[in-house]
């Protein structure tokens, strides 16, 4: 079974960056597609950012030109970089793929 284990969240001022690690066990994490979502408290799991297989990503638009996902195929794992957090960036942030849910962890943005 395929076990994602977010690790890197934190509390953080507003402005300030922090990089989410997704860690992954399996030998099949080069070809498939890996994701990150956020749930704040009291709403619904929304999408935030996707890598294809061969590095192609994609954005939700509250996030674009502020976020970065990207990959190490090597380590199995990956990653979302995030800058200039706002307080509306608070949430849980679960990593996806290969059929798989991380646990999540928690980001904080508050003065």
């Amino acid at each position: 079974q395929v076990q994602l284990v977010e690790s890197g969240g934190g509390l953080v001022q507003p402005g300030g960056s922090l990089r989410l690690s997704c860690a992954t066990s399996g030998s099949i994490f080069s070809i498939h597609a890996m994701g990150w979502y956020r749930q704040a408290p009291g709403k619904q799991r929304e999408f935030v950012a996707s890598i294809t297989s061969n590095g192609l990503t994609k954005y939700a638009d509250s996030v674009m030109g502020r976020f970065t996902i990207s990959r190490d195929n090597a380590k199995k794992t990956v990653y979302l970089q995030i800058n200039s957090l706002k307080p509306e960036d608070t949430a849980v942030y679960y990593c996806t793929g290969m059929g798989g849910w991380g646990q999540g962890t928690q980001v904080t943005v508050s003065s």
